[in-house]
C-alpha cells in the first residue's frame, strides 16, 4: 500500500473538553508515569530537557556499560492506564505532536506501552539506520489486526501488506515487476499524465465559469480537497485497472463516490480497533466493528467488479492474439499485467489490487493539499519550481518522463511536503537480532518505530527545519541537513524491501499533477498561518486549506 507505515491513531473527544479539538496543541501539561534521568514526574507533570536542548546521542553511564532495556525512558509502565489517558486527553488525534513533545522531554529514544501495543520509539537517522540494518531478509512491520481479522472471517486472501516471511517475499517480488521497476513506470507514466492533464482542463473550465476578474486573468478560490480525492481515485483506477471511470465529468458515478466514503470510513475506524480484540467485538456485534467490516466489504465489492471487467477485457484480447508484456502490446494496467502473466493466483491478485486501491486515494490526495498550500504561501519557491518546470517541459517535447527528469525541484517538493507532513507517522520494524540504540540494549523481536514527524522537524537533522525548501534535496551532499551520515531522513515511503509497494505510482502521480498545475495556474492563499493537523490513520489537515487558482 502507499505509504501506510502507520502508528495507531483515533478520533475521540477528550472528556471534559466539549467542543475542543486541540487539547494537546495548547499549554496543557503532558502527564506521564515515568522516572528517568531525562524526564521526572513532579506533581503529575513530566519535566524534561528544556526546549532547544540537545536530544543527541545519550552517553554511557558512569560505569561505561550498555544500559538495559528496562532503563530506557518511558511514558508509563501500565498499558491500560496509558490507553485511558490517551482517550481522556485526546492524544490519539494529535499523536504526532505527542511524539514530538515526548522526544523533547525524554531524549531521542523512549518506550511506550498503550493498551496491547508496546514499542521503542526513535527519531535520529543514525539510530534508524542501525534498525534497518537489523531488519533481515523478511522485514516485518506492525500488523493491522483489524484488517487481518476481516480477511480471515471473510475468507479473503491477504496481500503483501498483511503478509510476512517467505510468502510475503515471493508475492512482493512479483508485484515489484509491475509497480516498482523502471520498465513498469515507463508504461504507466503516460496514464498518470493523461489524468493530470484532464484534471487541469477541468479546473480551467471551472475557473472560467465561476472565477472572477478579466477573461485571461480569472481566479477562483476553493477547497480543492474533493477534486483531489477524485483525481487520486481516477489516476489509481487508470493505472491499476487500465480504465478511466469518469470522475471529472459533470456527474461522476455514485459508485466511485461510495468507494471514497468507504475508504475514509475504513481509515477512521481502524485506530480504536488496534487496541481491542477484533474477534470479541465481532462476537458482541459492536457497532465500531460493524462499520469497519462494512467499509472493507464495500472496498472489496468495488474491486471485485473492476477485476471482473478486467478479466473479460483480457479474455477478449487473448482471443485476438495479444498477450500482456509482449512487444508492441497495449498496456492494460497492473491488473492486466498480473492476469496476463499468470504468476499469481486470481485470489492473490484480487487481494493485492484491493490493497493498492484502498491505499492509493487518501495517501496522495492529502499530501497534494499540503503541497498546494505550501507553494501558495511561498510564492518565491513556487516561481522557482515553475521556471524549472517550464524549461523542462519545453525541452521534453510532451514526454512526461523527460519532463520530470528535467525538473528535480518537483521531486524535492514532494519530499519536502512528506518531510513536514508525513502521511504515516511512523515506520516500524522488528529487528532479527539484538541491537544497541542510544546505548540501550534492544532485544530481537522488539517493535521499534522511527517517528517521522519529529524526525522531519528536528533542528538536529535539518537546518531551519520549519522552512519549506525543496532545494534541500537537490544535491548529492544534500544542503540543509545535519547530523551523522546522509541517509534515513526521507522515509515517508518506508525503506528497503518493505518500502511502500505503490511508491512509484504515488510519487509520479503527485509530481505530474503539480507540474501541470504550475504550468497553468499561479497559487496563493489568504493566510500564511500554519495548518493545524490531526491524525486519523494518516496525518491530514484539521480543515482543508482554501487555495486561489489564478490563470497564467
Amino acid at each position: 500500500m502507499r505509504s501506510m507505515y502507520i502508528r495507531v491513531t483515533v478520533c475521540i473527544r477528550a472528556q471534559g473538553t466539549r467542543g475542543s479539538r486541540n487539547l494537546l496543541c495548547g499549554a496543557a501539561p503532558q502527564r506521564a508515569l515515568c522516572l528517568t534521568a531525562a524526564g521526572t514526574v513532579v506533581d503529575g507533570k513530566l519535566e524534561g530537557r528544556k526546549r532547544g536542548e540537545s536530544t543527541g546521542v545519550r552517553k554511557r553511564g558512569v560505569d561505561g556499560r550498555v544500559r538495559s532495556f528496562e532503563e530506557i525512558p518511558h511514558t508509563g509502565r501500565n498499558g491500560w492506564v496509558n490507553l485511558v489517558k490517551f482517550f481522556r486527553e485526546d492524544r490519539f488525534r494529535h499523536l504526532h505532536k505527542h511524539m514530538e513533545r515526548t522526544f523533547n522531554a525524554l531524549g531521542p529514544i523512549y518506550r511506550e506501552h498503550v493498551g496491547t501495543q508496546s514499542s521503542v520509539n526513535i527519531m535520529l537517522p543514525s539510530d534508524i539506520g542501525e534498525l534497518f540494518r537489523a531488519e533481515g531478509l523478511h522485514p516485518r512491520r506492525m500488523t493491522l489486526q483489524p484488517w487481518a481479522t476481516h480477511r480471515e472471517i471473510r475468507q479473503h486472501s491477504k496481500g503483501v501488506f498483511l503478509k510476512n516471511g517467505e510468502e510475503w517475499r515471493a508475492d512482493r517480488l512479483l508485484l515489484n515487476k509491475e509497480v516498482m521497476m523502471t520498465s513498469a513506470v515507463k508504461c504507466f507514466l503516460p496514464l498518470l499524465d493523461e489524468v493530470a492533464r484532464d484534471f487541469c482542463r477541468m479546473l480551467r473550465v471551472r475557473v472560467d465559469r465561476e472565477g472572477r476578474g478579466e477573461e485571461r486573468k480569472r481566479s477562483l478560490t476553493l477547497d480543492p480537497s474533493p477534486d483531489l480525492f477524485r483525481f487520486a481515485l481516477e489516476a489509481s483506477c487508470h493505472v491499476i485497472y487500465g480504465e478511466r471511470i469518469g470522475l471529472f465529468s459533470s456527474s461522476p458515478s455514485m459508485e466511485s463516490q461510495k468507494f471514497i466514503w468507504a475508504v475514509e470510513e475504513m481509515l477512521a475506524t481502524t485506530p480504536p480497533l488496534l487496541y481491542l480484540p477484533p474477534r470479541l467485538l465481532l462476537r458482541v456485534r459492536a457497532p465500531l466493528w460493524t462499520k469497519h467490516a462494512s467499509a472493507w466489504d464495500h472496498i472489496f465489492s468495488h474491486a471485485e467488479a473492476r477485476i471482473q471487467r478486467g478479466y473479460q477485457r483480457l479474455s477478449s484480447s487473448k482471443g485476438l492474439g495479444s498477450k500482456a508484456g509482449a512487444p508492441g502490446a497495449q498496456y492494460t494496467g497492473v491488473l492486466g499485467q498480473l492476469m496476463g502473466k499468470g504468476q499469481l493466483s486470481l485470489d492473490l491478485i484480487k487481494a493485492n489490487i484491493t490493497e493498492l486501491m484502498a491505499g492509493g486515494v487518501d495517501t496522495t490526495a492529502v499530501p497534494l493539499q499540503f503541497a498546494l498550500f505550501e507553494l501558495g504561501r511561498n510564492p518565491e519557491v513556487q516561481e522557482m519550481v515553475r521556471q524549472q518546470v517550464r524549461a523542462s517541459w519545453a525541452q521534453a517535447g510532451g514526454d512526461p518522463q523527460k519532463a520530470l527528469q528535467g525538473a528535480p525541484l518537483l521531486k524535492g517538493t514532494v519530499k519536502e511536503i512528506l518531510r513536514l507532513y508525513p502521511v504515516g507517522t511512523t515506520v516500524q520494524r522488528y529487528p532479527i537480532k539484538d541491537i544497541v540504540l542510544q546505548n540501550y540494549h534492544i532485544p530481537a523481536g522488539t517493535m521499534v518505530q522511527a517517528c517521522l514527524y519529529p524526525l522531519g522537524r528536528s533542528a538536529e537533522v535539518f537546518e531551519d527545519p520549519l522552512r519549506f525548501h525543496p532545494g534541500r534535496w537537490g544535491t548529492s551532499k544534500e544542503e540543509g541537513q545535519r547530523g551523522e551520515g546522509t541517509g534515513f531522513r526521507s522515509l515517508a515511503f518506508g525503506f528497503g524491501a518493505r518500502q511502500c509497494v505503490g511508491r512509484r505510482i504515488a510519487e509520479n502521480e503527485m509530481q505530474l499533477l503539480l507540474m501541470h498545475i504550475l504550468l497553468s495556474f499561479h497559487l496563493s492563499v489568504s493566510s500564511s498561518e500554519d495548518i493545524k493537523t490531526t491524525c486519523t490513520l494518516i496525518l491530514q489537515p484539521e480543515t482543508p486549506p482554501r487555495i486561489t487558482f489564478s490563470k497564467l
